[in-house]
């Protein structure tokens, strides 16, 4: 029996061509990420590409689907997919996109680049002060994976020494010189001029980064986010940045999105907020990424073999 595939990523006439090569016998719908398919979702046997959850309904047709984010947390709560369904994701796709967004972040609050942008807008010809510097920071990844391995290689090459934490340490591997286990986190951070987090949202991710986790922060270090809104609890943020104790943050990710107009974050000075976009399609690398990690893993189905980047659900 012929397989019914929907393709939920944006593609070129090229790659769908590419894609019906793979297998020839399939019936392929191909459809904008951001756009509901032709069809129930619920008539595919495969889905490539994110889709509305409840669009999914625990469908037991589903045999098999590739997220093309990263992150699979919408999927992975019960009822979303049936047990049957077999889930897989785009590790691997982001990497060079949020690394370099991140890292352009945590410059620009470095350099104080955010202030003298609200000084242009005020028409103000003012002197900001002193600066700080990448060259000799200790800079701690909070989640050492291809993105925080991304980001640690921007960092070494501007001269860091960089922490990597995992769950479970292990030896230290290039790009780290260290490697440090979550639990001993609260340590680690108070050596830290950078600590930047690409963590996803677990339960042991989950408001890590409250009053507590800020007070052990050295005076004058900078906070940055690009994995997950729940990692932060924004309240305490707050306070570290007003009370002077943090030098600045940058956020791509929040607890709440979009970002509810009446937040306190919108108004803090030396806080860089981007709306959940160094991960999406803007840089055309991760585009043509995702949709390759898609096309590898349909050649695995297609043959019998075991895919890439399994996700338990």
């Amino acid at each position: 029996m012929s397989k019914n595939i929907l393709v939920v990523i944006p593609t070129t006439a090229a790659q769908r061509e590419e894609f019906q090569a793979i297998m020839p016998d399939a019936r392929f719908v191909f459809s904008e990420q951001r756009d509901l398919p032709p069809e129930d979702p619920r008539d595919f046997d495969i889905i490539l590409g994110n889709m509305p959850p409840a669009s999914i309904q625990a469908s037991p047709r589903l045999a098999w689907m590739q997220t093309s984010s990263a992150g699979s947390d919408d999927y992975t709560r019960p009822g979303v997919l049936a047990p049957t369904t077999l889930l897989t994701c785009s590790t691997g796709a982001y990497g060079q996109a949020v690394s370099e967004h991140l890292f352009a972040s945590v410059l620009a609050i470095q350099k104080k680049i955010e202030l003298y942008h609200d000084d242009q807008r005020a028409h103000v010809w003012s002197d900001e002060g002193a600066v700080t510097s990448l060259r000799g920071a200790t800079v701690l990844v909070l989640g050492a994976g291809n993105i925080g391995s991304s980001f640690a290689r921007l960092c070494r090459a501007f001269g860091s020494h960089v922490i990597g934490m995992r769950r479970h340490a292990l030896q230290p591997d290039e790009p780290f010189d260290e490697i440090v286990p979550l639990d001993q986190v609260r340590e680690v951070l108070p050596q830290a001029d950078v600590v930047v987090s690409f963590l996803p949202s677990t339960p042991q991710t989950r408001n890590l980064a409250d009053a507590a986790f800020f007070a052990a922060m050295k005076p004058g270090a900078i906070f940055a986010n690009g994995g997950r809104g729940d990692l932060v609890d924004e309240d305490a943020l707050v306070a570290a940045l007003e009370s002077g104790h943090l030098a600045g943050a940058a956020l791509d990710v929040t607890r709440t999105e979009p970002l509810p107009a009446n937040s306190p974050l919108w108004d803090i000075p030396n806080l860089l907020i981007t709306p959940h976009i160094a991960g999406y399609y803007h840089l055309q690398a991760t585009l043509d990424n995702v949709v390759a990690l898609a096309q590898a893993n349909l050649r695995r189905y297609a043959a019998g073999e075991p895919l890439a980047n399994v996700v338990a659900h």
